[in-house]
């Protein structure tokens, strides 16, 4: 997988020219996070693909998809191995594992442990750093 390095303002451009929520450049590039119970794919159950909504890239698929009460879209696993990059994030008094696009970097959102079988992981995402694609 080749990275994607654009300049702020190549991504904003590009967002925009997607039709990209509002937030999406704050969240996917500066690390923001929405508001829980705000995202578009917080309460969405339809089939098919989310995908990073900077690159496109296939991230997690809708049978993964769990409610977590959290207020994000939560997910088990990523649909592809290598698809996502976790960092430590030691922001706003505490440890946690950041996790981030890895063919253009963009902030997805966070990875706890505390998820459901088979893996034991959640993936909570950001939605505004998602596409969705219906199967």
């Amino acid at each position: 997988m080749s990275k994607i390095t654009k300049t702020d303002q190549e991504w904003r451009d590009l967002l925009a020219a997607k039709g990209a929520e509002p937030v999406a450049f704050a969240v996917t590039r500066q690390a923001a996070t929405e508001r829980p119970f705000t995202g578009k794919y917080e309460g969405h159950w339809a089939r098919g693909t989310y995908r990073c909504v900077c690159c496109d890239a296939e991230l997690f698929k809708s049978d993964t998809k769990f409610d977590a009460g959290c207020g994000w879209p939560s997910f088990y696993q990523s649909s592809v191995d290598g698809a996502i990059e976790d960092r430590v994030d030691n922001s706003h008094g505490m440890r946690r594992v950041e996790t981030v696009c890895a063919q253009c970097g963009a902030h997805l959102g966070h990875v706890f442990e505390d998820g459901p079988a088979p893996t034991g992981l959640r993936y909570c995402m950001n939605s505004a750093s998602l596409d969705f694609e219906a199967s």
